[in-house]
């Protein structure tokens, strides 16, 4: 019994001993615990403030390089005005503007001017049916025979065959630009549609591309038939107001009013001559009856990258960006980027394939091109780089051909260079390959 007491007592000195060895211990851990939260937050300052710096860097040195690239357009007299705007990550790097708005005055082209986008259209409404699949609203192989009863291309078999895959990618089976001509002369589309059945299909649903207007329009009274809204009324409300694209409108009354607003031009003998706005396409604006800012395209692109989750997942997004047909041949303008490798359409976007030029390694670019009433612009989506560009034209230039391939060259040539500059100026290896 004696023992035991002794055992016990023993044991209660040795816990007490622990208990005090502890509380004088802990003070002595929570410093060195607040040293280290110290350094690191520190350290991440140190970080911030360079990550800070590099980027000012970057975006003073590649506000340069595309003044002096855009001004030499503007002096050799190639064009007149454009909106330009460079995402990379989840910045807008640049939203701004060069040029004029018209060339008999002296208002220049800033971010907000606004331009008509043509077929860069068509990208917001390959996505916008993207969006309805994600919610189950609509999927590709809808008919569009079930949503647009009068619609009818060929015999009735051939008819029931064609689906909203195929009107977004440009493969029913229709001639080259069928109707367009009547898009241009302001018809409804659901007068158009029902013109389709005199047109002789040149190839089966999904096995041609074969570029459409007067089809592609068709998939706003598909989704007009599925959400009970027209396509500009959900577009507004699905992308428009949430992403604060304020100045983006898609009617002509309201572009006709605006008054940062870019004129479109014509060539004449010695330079440029200033046109009337029309109101083309605004019959069908999933084809081409959207109007923008460079500032709203750079807001545009951000959420392309997958930037704006809380509206559209990247899943989702990629939907628009499958290719559903390969584009053949080598004539077209973009087939001669450098390092092509190949070219499809998806829904609303084409999809090429290239070699870049230091790796060789494959990437891809999201891409669409546009020209309505004198405007010409251009669309382009780095997925691999997380970067994006958008060049809105007021008249129709052989700058645009090239426009895209020699803003990359750009943005690549200026990140690099930056970078090195930093490098040599002491930053650390670490901070330069923190992104």
């Amino acid at each position: 019994m004696q023992r035991l007491k002794i055992l016990v007592g023993t044991t209660i000195i040795i816990l007490a001993l622990f208990a005090l060895t502890k509380s004088v211990d802990n003070p002595v851990s929570t410093s060195e615990s607040k040293d280290v939260i110290s350094a690191d937050k520190s350290k991440k300052t140190l970080v911030d403030q360079r990550e800070a710096q590099l980027y000012k860097l970057q975006q003073q040195e590649l506000k340069v390089a595309v003044q002096a690239y855009f001004d030499k357009a503007i002096t050799s007299g190639v064009i007149v005005g454009a909106g330009v705007s460079i995402v990379r990550g989840d910045s807008i790097v640049i939203s701004d503007g060069f040029g004029k708005r018209s060339i008999d005055v002296n208002d220049g082209v800033d971010g907000q001017t606004i331009f008509r986008l043509g077929s860069l259209s068509k990208g917001f409404a390959g996505v916008l049916a993207a969006n309805l699949k994600d919610e189950g609203k609509l999927n590709w192989e809808d008919k569009v025979s079930d949503c647009i009863p009068e619609f009818q291309l060929g015999d009735r078999s051939n008819t029931a065959k064609i689906t909203l895959a195929n009107i977004l990618s440009h493969t029913s089976g229709a001639p080259y630009h069928s109707y367009t001509n009547l898009v241009e002369a302001g018809l409804p589309l659901t007068d158009i549609a029902k013109r389709f059945k005199d047109v002789t299909p040149i190839s089966n649903p999904g096995k041609l591309y074969s570029y459409q207007n007067a089809l592609f329009a068709l998939s706003g009274e598909m989704i007009y038939k599925v959400t009970g809204q027209d396509i500009s009324t959900s577009l507004e409300d699905r992308f428009f107001k949430p992403l604060e694209m304020c100045s983006t409108t898609m009617d002509y009354e309201t572009l006709a009013h605006e008054k940062n607003v870019a004129m479109p031009h014509s060539k004449r003998r010695n330079g440029w001559r200033p046109k009337k706005l029309n109101d083309h396409y605004y019959n069908a604006i999933a084809a081409g009856g959207i109007n923008a800012s460079a500032l709203d395209m750079g807001k545009w692109i951000r959420f392309l990258l997958g930037h704006n989750p809380e509206i559209m997942s990247k899943s989702a997004l990629e939907e628009a960006f499958n290719p559903f047909i390969e584009i053949k041949g080598h004539s077209k303008y973009y087939q001669r980027w450098p390092g092509h490798l190949a070219s499809y359409y998806g829904f609303g976007w084409r999809i090429h394939k290239f070699a870049e030029d230091d790796t060789g390694l494959e990437k891809t670019i999201w891409h669409h091109g546009g020209s309505v009433n004198n405007f010409r612009n251009e669309i382009a989506v780095y997925p691999e780089a997380d970067l994006g560009i958008c060049v809105l034209l007021n008249n129709n230039s052989k700058l645009a051909k090239t426009v895209v391939p020699d803003l990359y060259k750009i943005v690549k040539e200026v990140y690099e260079q930056t970078t090195t500059k930093l490098a040599f100026n002491g930053v650390s290896n670490t901070f330069l390959n923190y992104k």
